[in-house]
């Protein structure tokens, strides 16, 4: 199981305070038409370092996920890559090349809000920061506000597919 301890958020602040501005970004990708997933990076002070959201087909790049787009710009704006303080709160489980991301970014740990029943590679389909030649574990924390977060990707997809009956008659 991945490591679930206790994952406080810095003094004075609150993991849905976080999320919640996650789901801001997560709205922006959708009004883009992008899945709604929308990332942050904080660091121990709770400071934002980077944002992101999906944008891979308006990029017409595969890696342009919230994750990536934030671990990007949180190391541009700490000028390195190891983001060894930093936490990703994301909207939606990552998928195993974001996990990938995290771990050689030696994030501190990760937030999110759904599990990802089909990619999620944190506890839903692998454990990918628990693969044998993983060199750095983060601590996690699943389930913030996880209600919106699934509620937000639900309506995206529900749309989307009533969008492509009208479409088809």
């Amino acid at each position: 199981m991945p490591v679930f301890e206790t994952l406080a958020p810095p003094a004075g602040c609150a993991w849905e305070d976080y999320m919640s501005a996650a789901l801001a970004l997560a709205r922006n990708a959708w009004d883009l038409g992008e899945i709604p997933v929308g990332a942050l990076i904080i660091d121990g002070m709770g400071a934002v370092l980077g944002t992101g959201i999906n944008t891979p087909i308006r990029a017409q790049d595969p890696t342009a996920h919230a994750e990536i787009q934030a671990l990007r710009a949180a190391a541009r704006k700490v000028g390195n890559y190891r983001l060894t303080n930093g936490v990703l709160v994301v909207t939606l489980e990552p998928c195993l090349m974001c996990v990938g991301a995290i771990v050689h970014a030696r994030l501190a740990g990760v937030v999110y809000g759904a599990h990802d029943p089909k990619t999620g590679a944190l506890c839903s389909c692998i454990r990918g920061t628990e693969l044998p030649f993983q060199n750095h574990r983060p601590r996690i924390l699943g389930g913030v506000l996880e209600e919106q977060c699934s509620s937000l990707l639900r309506s995206f997809f529900q749309q989307r597919r009533e969008e492509k009956k009208r479409l088809r008659t």
